[in-house]
């Protein structure tokens, strides 16, 4: 501060002199005029460098609080000034003693007052100070962050970096210096290793040269504060759904937005399809802008397409993720009966090409056509449709702004026969009369032409009818059965695939038909006895079956009267006692036939007592064999048992029984064993 030594005594002479108001006004305004000039702070001592080693010109600069708009400074080399009304000035070298030290100061102006800086020494040509690294780039490589930005020198340089972690105000700054790597494009670079790529950092740098570019260099002044987010280590998880919308299709993609740490200073999304790349059926977009949403919608033609989803960050990009949209279904397709290949075709129309492999049309072998091109364009691509190539044919229209597809068919520009033979042809399962047969189809890639049928031949071997037997089989089977063989023969079969330029190479098999052989003896014995085995196990089974639901009735039991001979001489010495015997006729129904035999016996008995004797004699001769003891009328034992006798003399006894309402045939086979 610099202050006048007589402003009281002034101040005090002014007050006596003036008592009227325009003397308090021009008071206040000298005053305010002190007040200003005492009020002059000091600049900092110039620095004067140049920008690099090879800079002809000098910048001098230094700092001070400036409350007013009219200051001034005056710089000074040894005895050398130059008037500024800034806080810095550059020089050329030309107007400078650059090979010795020089003593530099800045004298500040304001209003009536001045400042003076400290005087600095320095050799001009020995010093130099970068400028303050700007537009620093940022990237992760796993745990290790790559600081990027535009060099001063083409030489190495020495940076210092300080970072801390975002979002943590009280951690401390970790401060590390290395030396920098200079890119052929003149970029510097510096990288901080271990550290999490996951986690959002401040980074602050700033660089000096080496010694070996400036004696004395001196450090640049701190870059502004970079807020380094999180790496995107993954690719968006995006879903994908489609609509089919007008011969078109309508596609929505929407993914997960990424982690916090990676979205500090925001994230965007790129998106990109083939099909817009490739100018087809509409006009393509070549500078998409990024989106900040997570969701998206385009509309894409019939044929197979692939979307990338990329995120962005100040850090670096995500892998890719690629959505596949494949081309809907080529199943059943017809052949094109014509194509736009050679006649002219208007700017809202497209053609495209898909080359098949084995089935599935890959998207990178796409030739496209379309109105846009140029007729060289259009010829090439002419050029590059492949004779005997399948090839998946889209005729695109662009309707309000969106892709349509008008026509979808199979095309080969030139077709011809199959260059390879079906594939694995085998035979098994050979019967006496029939052979099983199997392959696997010609790739499509070397059909070379619309298959129409395969060709199957078999020829005897070693027979003398060489006569060759051909079927035609449907270009879709992969199996067949070739019936009405011969037995024990052996066959050569071949397979070919049939175009329409002709048939192929064939594939070769050679089949042997079993021999016939008659039944096997034992086989048959064996099954003869199981059979009857078999019908006797049932037959037992069916009379059990029978015995349970209709069981036998009982025969009827006869007593039967024998004669007891006496024992002993007393038992014969006894006399006979006959009792009287009193014969009653039971009513007729409730009388069994042996009881009507018996009581008929009886009766003619009793009445052949009152009969001649002589007709008795006579009626006993008639009968052959009768014992006499039938003419005795006395005993009962005797009638009982001669008419037993009398019924055992039939050859034949039917006797009707009725019972429970049943009526039941009884015989008697033979006397000795009596009736059943």
């Amino acid at each position: 501060m610099m202050f006048c030594l007589d402003f009281p005594l002034y101040l005090m002479e002014s007050l006596k002199r003036w008592s009227s108001i325009y003397g308090y006004v021009a008071v206040f305004m000298f005053l305010t005029t002190v007040s200003k000039g005492s009020t002059c702070e000091a600049p900092s001592s110039p620095q004067c460098f140049r920008r690099n080693a090879d800079e002809s010109v000098y910048m001098c600069e230094w700092s001070m609080n400036m409350t007013e708009s009219d200051v001034t400074f005056d710089l000074y080399f040894n005895e050398t000034k130059f008037n500024i009304k800034k806080t810095w000035h550059e020089i050329p070298e030309e107007q400078l003693i650059k090979h010795r030290l020089v003593h530099i100061r800045v004298e500040a102006h304001v209003g009536n007052s001045s400042c003076r800086s400290l005087k600095t020494s320095v050799k001009l040509v020995d010093t130099v100070k970068y400028e303050a690294p700007g537009n620093i780039s940022v990237s992760w490589l796993k745990n290790n962050l790559s600081l990027v930005w535009r060099a001063a020198e083409k030489y190495p340089a020495l940076a210092e970096v300080w970072f801390r972690r975002d979002k943590h105000p009280i951690e401390s700054w970790e401060k590390r210096e290395m030396t920098t790597t200079i890119s052929q494009t003149s970029m510097c670079q510096v990288i901080v290793a271990n550290l999490l790529n996951h986690k959002a950092y401040q980074v602050q740098i700033r660089h000096q040269p080496t010694l070996a570019r400036a004696l004395n260099p001196l450090w640049s002044d701190w870059s502004q504060v970079v807020i380094v987010p999180g790496e995107l280590e993954h690719k968006p998880e995006v879903t994908m759904t489609k609509t089919l919308v007008n011969n078109g299709r309508r596609v929505t993609l929407t993914w997960k937005p990424v982690q916090h740490a990676a979205a500090v200073r925001g994230v965007t999304y790129s998106l990109n399809d083939t099909q817009s790349s490739h100018g087809c059926p509409c006009r393509p977009v070549k500078n998409r802008d990024p989106i900040s949403t997570t969701s998206y919608t385009t509309y894409v033609s019939y044929s197979a397409v692939n979307i990338s989803v990329i995120a962005r960050n100040a850090a670096g990009s995500s892998p890719p993720a690629i959505i596949q949209v494949p081309a809907e279904s080529a199943a059943d397709l017809k052949t094109c009966d014509e194509t736009l290949l050679n006649v002219k075709i208007n700017k809202t129309t497209c053609l495209e090409w898909y080359e098949f492999q084995d089935g599935d049309p890959r998207p990178e072998n796409i030739l496209t056509l379309s109105g846009r091109k140029k007729k060289k364009e259009k010829m090439q691509i002419r050029k590059n449709i492949k004779d005997y190539v399948r090839y998946l044919y889209f005729e695109h229209r662009c309707i309000r702004g969106k892709p349509r597809t008008v026509k979808m068919c199979l095309f080969y520009q030139k077709e011809g026969v199959p260059r390879r033979e079906p594939q694995d042809f085998t035979a098994f399962s050979e019967t006496h009369s029939s052979a099983n047969l199997l392959w696997k189809a010609i790739p499509f890639v070397d059909q070379q032409g619309f298959l129409t049928h395969y060709k199957l031949c078999s020829v005897k071997i070693g027979s003398q009818d060489k006569q060759k037997e051909c079927h035609n089989i449907s270009a879709s089977l992969t199996k067949y059965c070739l019936e009405n063989l011969t037995p024990g023969t052996r066959y050569d079969v071949t397979l070919a695939g049939v175009t329409r330029a002709g048939e192929g190479l064939q594939a070769n098999v050679t089949i042997k038909t079993l021999p016939e052989k008659p039944l096997n003896v034992w086989l048959s014995l064996g099954l003869l006895f199981v059979f009857f085995l078999m019908s006797i196990m049932f037959t037992f089974i069916l009379k059990r079956i029978k015995n349970l639901m209709f069981p036998p009735v009982p025969t009827p039991v006869i007593l039967d009267f024998t004669n007891h001979q006496p024992q002993n001489q007393e038992t014969m010495e006894k006399e006979e006692k006959v009792h009287e015997l009193t014969l009653h006729q039971l009513p007729p129904e409730h009388k069994t036939l042996l009881e009507d035999l018996e009581e008929s016996t009886v009766q003619e008995r009793d009445d052949s007592t009152d009969e001649d004797p002589e007709n008795e004699r006579g009626d006993s001769q008639m009968s052959e064999g009768t014992s006499d003891e039938c003419l005795s009328p006395g005993s009962t034992e005797q009638v009982l048992r001669c008419s037993r006798e009398d019924i055992e003399q039939m050859d034949e006894l039917t006797m009707l029984i009725y019972r429970k309402g049943l009526v039941f045939d009884v015989k008697t086979d033979s006397p000795e064993n009596g009736l059943n």
